[in-house]
């Protein structure tokens, strides 16, 4: 059944789904359309709302770009290529294969989601080489099905910032220490639930051996190596470029940022610190700073994905907090909540938004001024409704093609190759949200 729910979702989306730069346009003429509709805003002032938000996201769209590039590069650097050999080679069959990459994903995510992210998708590349039969459709989306443990995990955004000093709700609801959202018995059976479930269903969803699409032998091909070796009548300039001890300057000085910073704040496991992580590993296996530079210049090629649609996302997101459309929305579900039915209607007012705020920290921002003084009001868990606006957006980004765009890039596929599995998984994995919610 679940194989012909899969086929079904696989046909639809590859009909009818654009590619993603197009359904952010889609996306912003919508927005446009319903904060004019149902909110006081005037049209010129939608479009000032839009423009003046359209570059709020370079920050992260650099953060994201850097993880694409840094994460593709230290995959590419030989140490790390032996290591994910030997992982995908565990796997021997076609069922073996989808499950460990789904198991993978998952696992990787709940710890951090850029690293998840990126070993999911470069896991699939190395799976696919060496495992004949495999429907490659289906490896990349379960690397990107194991997105849905993120927020719940150790990087999840809306707990750790709702446990953050000086974040936009603790004036009106105080702080919500992670140990009543990360660390309770709901979360824990969620997220344990999907690292066990998504595997399962990965392998449910296998199609046909008449229906696989192998990988396209072009997108496995070995890039040209990055190493360099020097004529006896190099230059100095040309030695200073792939020279060693450089390279191993940058990685202790990275380092040992990492360990001060770490002595003095704890440690924290945030974007910047996976990048420079990536950075200063990449830069030690590939021995050389240029030798680094052209790694970086090879993964580079799949990051204009990022660096054109995710402005249109931020001005999507200008639209929807500073019109109101996104509170309009959010109270459509609240108003009609009581105690015992706040967190699923919280839950699935998260999920609608995250169409148009594909982003968890944004959540919080745009939802919590709702979502939570409602929540205290009913005498409602204050914990488990900010899990729910995180858990809403974690559930509706496997219908959602904004996150999926860094792992797309490092396996060179489309999202329309992926998007069919993805929306099977996202029915069966609401049904894990939703039960873990009010079983615990």
């Amino acid at each position: 059944m679940i194989q012909r729910i899969s086929h079904f979702f696989t046909a639809i989306v590859h009909r009818i789904l654009p590619d993603p730069l197009i359904f952010a346009i889609l996306l912003t003429v919508v927005t446009f359309v319903l904060a004019f509709g149902l909110t006081p805003t005037q049209p010129a002032e939608l479009v000032v709302l839009w423009g003046a938000g359209f570059w709020n996201l370079l920050a992260f769209s650099m953060q994201m770009a850097l993880i694409l590039v840094t994460g593709h590069a230290l995959a590419s650097s030989p140490l790390v290529k032996r290591m994910l050999v030997a992982l995908a080679s565990s796997a021997r069959t076609p069922g073996q294969a989808v499950m460990l990459v789904a198991f993978v994903g998952a696992v990787a995510c709940a710890i951090n989601w850029g690293f998840g992210l990126v070993l999911g998708a470069m896991l699939s590349r190395e799976v696919a080489r060496r495992v004949k039969g495999t429907d490659y459709r289906l490896l990349v989306a379960c690397a990107y099905m194991g997105f849905l443990t993120w927020h719940g995990g150790l990087s999840g955004s809306v707990p750790l910032v709702a446990a953050t000093r000086g974040n936009p709700m603790e004036k009106t609801i105080g702080l919500i220490p992670v140990s009543h959202t990360i660390f309770t018995g709901y979360n824990a059976f969620i997220t344990f639930a999907l690292i066990v479930l998504l595997p399962i269903l990965a392998r449910l969803m296998m199609p046909r051996p008449e229906d696989v699409v192998s990988v396209d032998p072009r997108l496995l091909e070995e890039p040209p190596t990055v190493e360099r070796t020097l004529s006896p009548d190099a230059t100095f300039a040309e030695r200073l470029e792939e020279s060693r001890a450089l390279a191993i300057l940058v990685a202790l000085v990275c380092a040992a940022y990492l360990i001060i910073r770490t002595i003095e704040k704890g440690f924290v496991l945030d974007i910047d610190t996976v990048n420079l992580m990536f950075l200063a590993a990449g830069m030690i296996l590939h021995k050389t700073p240029m030798g680094y530079a052209r790694a970086i210049g090879t993964a580079a090629k799949g990051a204009s994905g990022i660096m054109i649609q995710f402005p249109f996302y931020a001005g999507i997101q200008a639209l929807m907090d500073h019109s109101g459309l996104a509170g309009v929305i959010t109270r459509w579900f609240v108003d009609v909540a009581n105690v015992h039915t706040f967190p699923l209607l919280a839950f699935l007012s998260s999920a609608v938004i995250n169409f148009a705020v594909p982003s968890g920290g944004g959540h919080w921002v745009v939802q919590g001024p709702f979502v939570m003084p409602a929540a205290k009001a009913l005498g409602a868990d204050l914990g488990k409704s900010a899990m729910a606006i995180a858990y809403g957006e974690a559930w509706t980004n496997m219908a959602q093609p904004f996150w999926a765009l860094p792992a797309l890039a490092i396996a060179g596929l489309g999202v329309r190759d992926i998007m069919g599995y993805c929306v099977t998984a996202l029915l069966f994995s609401g049904l894990v949200f939703v039960a873990g919610m009010y079983l615990f």
